[in-house]
């Protein structure tokens, strides 16, 4: 009697351990003793021509995109933490600045910080604020001029003083209502 040969190859220890829980580091070194040519063309990022997504950046030892989700399909803590933070100020908010003397009107919100690096830079950085958190877009002005600008959620203050704005593109962007509030003529209320 002839023995027969099983339909399908006995798994070895090595191909098995992604199964037993094991990941990252672990899985990739247990499926480079199993079959060391395999792990050599899937180490090198330069290989895969494609962008790395994070099962192919988990294979290839690269990271993946920072906005990208899990393998397993979920969001990363730091992608639930931003997307459950809501802005503390909303378009057509007065506010002022924690330490410089102006104040301005929101007219767009980012969640978090979006300027270039450079102008990140120019900030000195004992006061340069963290960029997980929402950046204000203000039509602002002082006691001289009027201008635009971009403030962190941290150094913005509620403007309580009821004092009309008079920034030139106010009336362009905005309606003022009989109380002074500053209600968005490119935002549709439903």
């Amino acid at each position: 009697m002839t023995e027969q040969k099983p339909k399908t190859k006995p798994r070895t220890a090595a191909k098995r351990a992604p199964r037993r829980g094991l990941r990252g580091k672990a899985a990739s070194e247990a499926k480079a003793q199993a079959n060391p040519a395999d792990a050599m063309t899937r180490s090198s990022p330069k290989s895969d021509p494609k962008p790395p997504t994070p099962k192919r950046a988990a294979k290839a030892n690269v990271k993946a995109p920072a906005k990208a989700k899990t393998a397993r399909g979920r969001k990363s803590a730091a992608d639930a933490a931003r997307a459950s933070r809501k802005a503390r100020f909303a378009v057509g908010d007065v506010v002022r600045h924690r330490f410089y003397p102006f104040r301005g009107v929101v007219y767009d919100i980012d969640p978090v910080f979006a300027n270039t690096e450079e102008w990140w830079l120019s900030i000195p950085e004992e006061i340069r604020p963290s960029k997980d958190q929402p950046f204000y877009h203000l039509l602002a002005e002082n006691a001289e001029t009027e201008y635009v600008a971009y403030v962190s959620e941290q150094n913005l203050l509620p403007d309580n003083t009821g004092k009309p704005l008079r920034h030139p593109k106010i009336r362009e962007m905005f309606e003022v209502d009989d109380d002074g509030a500053y209600h968005a003529v490119f935002i549709s209320r439903h």
